[in-house]
C-alpha cells in the first residue's frame, strides 16, 4: 500500500436538532485498502458516508481527497472526486438492458443527436470485461441476479474512475457462491488501488476481506485496528464500550427432561418431522432457503394447519389449531419478519411489550398502570434495551431493540418453549451478542428454545443439538456428544438430504 493517503475525513460533526450524531470523527484510508466501518445501529456509520457520498453535509470539519482539500455538497461532488455508493437497495431499471443500465442518464449521442446505441453497449462491454464480468450488455436487468446487479454497479463506478468505492451491506442478499465472486472483485479493485470502505454486521467478512477495521460508537471515533492484528472479542468489546468474553460464551448442554415431543408433524409443506425438545436445551434447525424450517414452525404455532402428527407438551398432548392454542400451551414464536408479524411499528414501546399479555393488567374492566409499568421496566433492564422512553414509536428503534421487544413480549407471557426464527437477521454485532447472552441466561431458568438459523456460525455455536431439514422433511438431528459437527457435515446433509446413509 502508498504511504499516502487517498481519502481524510478528519474531525467530522454532525448534528440533527440537538442530536450529535457524530462527534469530531476522524478516519485516514490508503488507495487500494479495503476498511471496514462497524460499530452498533446508531453509532454514525450512515451518517458518516452520507457526508463522503454529499448526500448530508457536515456541521464542523475537512474532507481531503489525495492531500487536497475539498467540499462535497451534493451526489455529482462525490462523484466528482472519485466516490461512488453501492448501495443495499440497487437502484437498477429491471425493463431495461445492461447497457441501457449502465450509461442511464448520460448517455452518449449520435451527431444527429440520438442515442448511439452501439457507442453504448462497446463501452459497457469494455468496463465489464476489465473486472471479468461474463453478463451480456443485452440482457435485461430483471433477468439478473442481485449479485451480477452489484457487479454491474462495480464496473459502472470503475467507469466513472473511482479511487474510492463505499459498500453497504454488500452480501445481505447474495449466496455463499455469489460472496465468493464478489470478493474476488474487491482483490481486483485493490490491486488497481481503489480504496473501499465495507459496511457489514458480519465480523467473519470483516477478518476474510478487510484490511483495516475502524469502530465506532455513539458518533465518537473508538479506533482503527489492522484485521491481522485483532479479534472478534476485542472489536465487541469496542462496539459495545465494556470489556466482551466471548461472541457465544459456552454452548448450552441439554438437559434429560422433555418438555416438548413432536411427532410425524405434517403439513402442507412438511413431512413427518419428528423430535424431542429438552429442557433448558437449544435446539438449532438448520437447512437451505426451502427446506421447510419456518413452515414447520408455523404449523407448531398454529399459523399453518397440521394435517397430521402430534405435539405433547409436558406430558399432555395438545391440539394446535389456532396461535391461541399453541400460547397456551406455552409455545411462544418470535417470527422471522420482525417489522411485519412482530411488531406494531406506529404503537409505542409500552403498547408493543405489554400486548401480548395486557390480560395480566386489567381489573374490573381497569388497566393496573403502576403494575404494566413495572412489567416495561423489568424488561427493558433484563434485555437491555436502548429507547428514548417507553412512549417511542417501535418503529424508530434499530433492529437490535427492536428484537428486543419482541422477544420482551413472549417473555412476559412466561413461555415453556420460545421459538426464535432468525433472530439476529439484520442486527449489529454488538446486539447479536446481547441476543446470545439473554439466550443461554433463559436456558437457565428452563426456558426451552427452537433456533432457526442460516448462519452456520450461529447454529455452531448456539445449539445444544442440530436439527438439519431437507425439502421439508427433518434428516439428522446432530448430538455434539454423539457425532462429528461442522458446517461441512451440516450442509452436506442439507443438501443430499435424504439420499445420505445415516449413521
Amino acid at each position: 500500500m502508498s504511504n499516502e493517503y487517498v481519502l481524510e475525513m478528519d474531525n467530522i460533526v454532525k448534528s440533527f436538532a440537538a442530536n450529535r450524531v457524530l462527534d469530531g470523527v476522524t478516519i485516514k484510508i490508503r488507495p487500494g485498502e479495503v476498511r471496514a466501518l462497524m460499530g452498533e445501529n446508531g453509532a454514525g456509520k450512515s451518517t458518516l458516508m452520507k457526508i463522503l457520498g454529499g448526500i448530508y453535509d457536515a456541521d464542523e470539519g475537512k474532507i481531503t481527497i489525495d492531500g487536497k482539500s475539498v467540499e462535497i455538497r451534493s451526489v455529482d461532488d462525490a462523484r466528482k472526486y472519485g466516490i461512488s455508493f453501492i448501495h443495499q437497495e440497487i437502484s437498477n431499471v429491471p425493463s431495461m438492458n445492461v447497457a441501457e443500465n449502465f450509461f442511464l442518464g448520460h448517455e452518449p449521442k449520435t451527431k444527429l443527436g440520438t442515442v448511439d446505441y452501439r457507442k453504448m453497449h462497446r463501452e459497457t462491454r469494455s468496463a465489464l470485461d476489465v473486472l471479468g464480468i461474463k453478463i451480456s450488455t443485452d440482457r435485461l436487468i430483471h433477468g439478473l441476479s442481485i449479485a451480477q446487479q452489484q457487479m454491474l454497479e462495480i464496473a459502472r463506478a470503475i467507469n466513472e474512475n473511482a479511487k474510492i468505492l463505499i459498500m453497504d451491506e454488500p452480501t445481505a442478499s447474495l449466496t455463499n457462491h455469489e460472496v465468493d465472486e464478489l470478493f474476488a472483485q474487491i482483490k481486483a479493485l485493490k490491486e488497481k488501488k481503489v480504496a473501499i470502505i465495507y459496511i457489514s454486521h458480519r465480523m467473519e467478512e470483516t477478518f476474510r476481506v478487510c484490511d483495516t477495521v475502524t469502530v465506532l460508537r455513539d458518533g465518537q471515533f473508538i479506533g482503527t485496528k489492522e484485521t491481522a492484528k485483532t479479534n472478534e472479542t476485542e472489536l465487541i468489546s469496542m462496539m459495545v464500550g465494556r470489556q466482551f468474553e466471548s461472541m457465544y460464551g459456552n454452548t448450552v448442554v441439554a438437559g434429560k427432561e422433555t418438555v416438548m415431543e413432536v411427532c410425524g408433524l405434517t403439513s402442507e409443506l412438511v413431512k413427518d418431522v419428528s423430535f424431542e425438545l429438552k429442557r433448558g436445551e437449544i435446539l438449532g434447525f438448520s437447512g437451505l432457503v426451502g427446506a421447510g424450517r419456518t413452515e414447520m414452525v408455523r404449523a407448531l404455532f398454529g399459523i399453518d394447519k397440521i394435517l397430521s402428527g402430534t405435539v405433547t407438551i409436558e406430558g399432555k398432548q395438545v391440539k394446535i389449531k389456532v396461535p391461541w392454542d399453541a400460547i397456551r400451551a406455552g409455545i411462544a414464536l418470535v417470527p422471522e419478519d420482525r417489522k411485519g408479524q412482530g411488531l406494531f411499528l406506529n404503537h409505542s414501546i409500552s403498547t408493543n411489550l405489554t400486548f401480548q399479555v395486557l390480560n395480566q393488567f386489567i381489573r374490573h374492566l381497569r388497566i393496573n398502570g403502576k403494575k404494566e409499568r413495572a412489567v416495561i421496566q423489568e424488561y427493558k433492564d433484563k434485555l437491555s434495551i436502548r429507547m428514548a422512553s417507553v412512549n417511542q414509536k417501535a418503529g424508530e428503534l434499530s433492529g437490535g431493540n427492536q428484537q428486543k421487544i419482541v422477544i420482551s413480549k413472549w417473555l412476559a407471557a412466561h413461555p415453556k418453549v420460545l421459538i426464535l426464527d432468525e433472530p439476529t437477521r439484520g442486527i449489529d454485532v454488538g446486539a447479536k451478542a446481547e441476543i446470545y447472552d439473554l439466550m443461554r441466561n433463559l436456558t437457565k431458568e428452563g426456558v426451552s428454545i427452537i433456533m432457526i438459523s442460516s448462519e452456520l456460525p450461529e447454529i455452531l455455536n448456539n445449539s445444544s443439538r442440530i436439527a438439519v431439514m431437507s425439502e421439508g422433511r427433518l434428516v439428522k438431528i446432530l448430538d455434539p456428544a454423539k457425532d462429528e459437527i461442522s458446517q461441512e457435515i451440516i450442509m452436506s446433509y442439507a443438501v443430499e438430504g435424504g439420499n445420505i446413509i445415516h449413521a
